[in-house]
């Protein structure tokens, strides 16, 4: 196998576009907390505006460019590529969709701090679980994180992640109905027991393979934890706090610099923004549609992404 050569960065391509900024930051913001999974959506979107070279770049003076510069403990260095900028990007402006779940859902958020200084034990309790349900993804992600980085995010890895995803959420809903009885009591997610927490949390580590979608996982264990659609939802906007800011934290401080060198601030900025406004609409959304008619559209919304995915990749 010939190893690609690098290539020189015009000052236009070390640029991310406007256009490409949008779209980057409207997918994620609309399908961040729908239950059809951002980052399987954002590796096709980075695919199709040709965001995904992974050659290795130098600058218009032919320096390499580098995530990590050789050193005595790495001699290769970690070279930078327009796909690992491009995988910072997407998770970097994570943060706009984080800022919409806090607007969206401030009450809560006040109910958890007067919990902390013991004014609302609903609230405290309401902390308690999504701690409990943030702790195993925290734990099994960063075990794997490496392995994930070079195997998993693919196209026709993110199709098997989109058909398996379906079938869970089939199952979901089917044993939603035949439990439908329990789940029209109004249990809070702040009545869940530990082990119901940690039982969500543990789903939530599916969503480590990208096209699984976080938002669905959490959903389907708030389900067997005994919540009705919305209050699951609600959870799952919750718990996802700590893991999307944790993993934009995290990414940003690794390769966030590099990524900023190459593509701007104001790129940034755009993306951020559009994931914010286009997070907060698609919340208000999904809550309103999970009360009516649960999450079987969703999954055949997700056969037939995979199939066209599919198609596009092999056969068209």
């Amino acid at each position: 196998m010939v190893a690609e050569e690098p290539v020189t960065v015009s000052a236009e391509q070390s640029k991310l576009s406007t256009f490409d900024a949008l779209v980057l930051g409207l997918v994620e913001g609309v399908t961040e907390f729908l239950p059809i999974s951002s980052t399987g959506h954002l590796i096709i979107a980075s695919h199709a505006l040709g965001l995904d070279a992974t050659v290795p770049l130098v600058d218009e003076e032919g320096n390499p460019l580098w995530v990590e510069p050789p050193s005595a403990e790495n001699p290769a260095g970690v070279p930078l590529t327009l796909k690992v900028a491009t995988d910072t990007y997407i998770i970097v402006i994570q943060i706009g969709a984080i800022l919409a779940v806090v607007i969206v859902f401030w009450p809560a958020l006040m109910r958890m701090l007067r919990g902390l200084i013991g004014q609302d034990k609903s609230g405290l309790l309401l902390l308690r679980n999504i701690g409990l349900a943030f702790f195993p993804v925290v734990i099994v992600g960063l075990a794997i994180e490496d392995w994930i980085d070079r195997n998993l995010f693919s196209v026709p890895t993110v199709i098997a992640a989109l058909l398996v995803g379906a079938g869970i959420m089939w199952a979901a809903e089917a044993w939603r109905k035949r439990h439908g009885a329990a789940l029209d009591d109004p249990k809070e997610p702040a009545n869940l027991t530990p082990r119901e927490a940690l039982t969500v949390g543990a789903m939530q580590c599916l969503a480590l393979w990208p096209g699984m979608s976080r938002s669905m996982v959490t959903m389907v264990g708030g389900y067997f934890a005994g919540l009705a659609p919305a209050k699951a939802a609600e959870f799952g906007f919750l718990v996802g706090l700590p893991v999307l800011g944790g993993a934009a934290a995290y990414k940003s401080l690794q390769t966030g610099p590099a990524m900023l060198a190459l593509f701007g601030w104001s790129e940034m900025l755009i993306g951020g923004l559009a994931a914010m406004i286009s997070a907060a609409l698609a919340v208000r959304f999904l809550v309103a549609w999970l009360q009516r008619f649960g999450l079987g559209a969703f999954a055949i919304y997700r056969c037939v992404v995979a199939g066209a995915l599919a198609w596009w990749i092999w056969g068209g």
